[in-house]
């Protein structure tokens, strides 16, 4: 180990967060850093999240929406046995693309980065471990942890990722599997489960949860569970513990809730949150420790408890998306270097890759209805447009929250396939402060599911045209 290295910045992880702070600081003419553990920059998202998950998400929609397209009269079905990796076969380039489109960004912005495992010696120093036994010292003013999160294991499930697997290992099975139990009702449980069930698995999602995605809209939602158990062999076992989860040595995955049921599958995925990835980090040696959740917790730019260390990404917490987790790394950096930090972005869009897509921004009208306010709730159903007829999207819908007096839109919700490019649309005028008359005044394409935006905003003008009464939250 030679001497100590002295840098402006030092960031731990290159995943979304990271690398937007590693930017950030750089565009700022800083000397800065990148510690990465894996053997390619781009974290979790890039090589076992995000980018994977999404490649067989397309290769799923597009086997389930020609199979709705061609009707009865072709049959398509996946051959038994079907090796997953079949599926997937672009996964490698779009991962190679991503990861060479990264680090020429972190090479041309002059960002040095440096590949082994990282802990604190104290709050200013970093010591690096190599892969081939070298050590590095890093001494920094400014510290940034985006080193993202790992799946939470619970007692009781046994992950051997062969026949029990989490959300980093379940793309690893060799082979499609025939049932799969799911536990869990987020977001990672959720998508997997639409995915899987979209190529003829037969899945079973258990969660303590009445329903899953229970922060969404309570009628995107029903929409939701109605189109996952419309999918042979498929269901939701809502308010159900785990009690045991075992592999019989033969065929199947047996899990045993709290009622007395036995679920049998031939896989299993424990998809039941993630915890902040600190391990190994010593982040103690900096004065830092986690939450009672697991996470680091910040100030709103993203500052811990120690004033010049910040943290972003997964490892804060929710909302856990690369969306947010980019704007995070951005602006802490901003923060941390003094830098003007703009207005505050709080209408960040969530996107959740279910087969069908939802998404949303703003508040609903349950929120609003909490919060003691009033508002109208124009609808549109992809089933009255002619593009969802079309492209068999009929089981969409997309819905507008307005404020009667001043006709601004004050959320967007969305279900069916395009629905995490479509809120972009209400997003804008929300950041804009536009009434909703303006997709009534301005012309969409036609066929296009953008539509949705003028049949929901005139079925607001009808409500108040026979003076219907404010939403009460539906």
């Amino acid at each position: 180990m030679n001497g100590i290295e002295h840098w402006d910045v030092v960031v731990i992880g290159s995943g979304p967060a990271g690398q937007k702070a590693a930017v950030q600081a750089a565009k700022a003419n800083r000397r800065v850093c990148v510690i990465e553990r894996e053997v390619g920059i781009g974290g979790a998202c890039v090589h076992r999240g995000t980018i994977p998950s999404k490649t067989l998400r397309e290769t799923a929609l597009l086997i389930s929406s020609l199979k709705s397209r061609i009707g009865k009269h072709v049959k398509l079905d996946l051959p038994p046995d079907l090796q997953l990796a079949s599926l997937m076969d672009r996964m490698e380039r779009v991962v190679t693309a991503h990861v060479d489109y990264q680090g020429k960004q972190m090479l041309r912005n002059g960002i040095e980065q440096v590949h082994g495992r990282a802990r604190f010696l104290d709050p200013h120093t970093i010591v690096v471990d190599g892969i081939r036994g070298d050590r590095r010292q890093l001494r920094a003013e400014t510290i940034v942890i985006a080193t993202g999160s790992r799946p939470r294991t619970p007692d009781g499930v046994p992950i051997d990722h062969e026949h029990v697997y989490d959300s980093d290992s379940i793309l690893s099975m060799a082979y499609l599997p025939r049932s799969l139990t799911v536990l869990g009702g987020g977001v990672i449980a959720s998508e997997y489960a639409t995915i899987f069930a979209s190529l003829g698995v037969a899945v079973t999602m258990i969660d303590r949860a009445p329903r899953p995605l229970s922060f969404l809209d309570g009628e995107i939602l029903d929409r939701f569970v109605e189109s996952f158990e419309s999918w042979p062999g498929c269901t939701f076992v809502g308010g159900a513990t785990v009690n045991e989860v075992v592999w019989d040595g033969v065929g199947e995955v047996v899990t045993t809730l709290d009622n007395g049921w036995h679920v049998r599958s031939e896989k299993l995925l424990c998809a039941l949150g993630r915890v902040a990835n600190v391990e190994g980090l010593a982040i103690d040696k900096a004065g830092l420790a986690t939450n009672k959740r697991g996470h680091l917790t910040v100030d709103t730019d993203c500052r811990t408890e120690v004033p010049h260390i910040f943290a972003v990404g997964d490892v804060i917490g929710p909302p856990s998306l690369a969306s947010a987790s980019m704007e995070q790394g951005r602006r802490a950096m901003r923060a941390a270097l003094s830098l003007p930090l703009g207005h505050e972005v709080d209408l960040i869009p969530a996107g959740i890759y279910t087969l069908p897509e939802i998404a949303t921004v703003g508040k609903s009208a349950a929120e609003l209805q909490a919060a003691g306010k009033v508002c109208l709730v124009g609808r549109a159903q992809f089933k009255e447009l002619a593009r969802g007829q079309i492209s068999g999207n009929e089981n969409g819908m997309l819905k507008l929250v307005v404020d009667p007096e001043t006709r601004r839109i004050l959320g967007c919700q969305v279900i069916g396939e395009g629905a995490t490019e479509l809120v972009h649309l209400a997003q804008v005028a929300m950041i804009q402060g536009s009434p909703v008359d303006l997709f009534v005044d301005n012309i969409f394409n036609f066929p296009t599911l953008a539509e949705a935006y003028r049949v929901a905003a005139l079925d607001l003008y009808e409500q108040q045209a026979a003076d219907v009464p404010t939403a009460s939250g539906s």
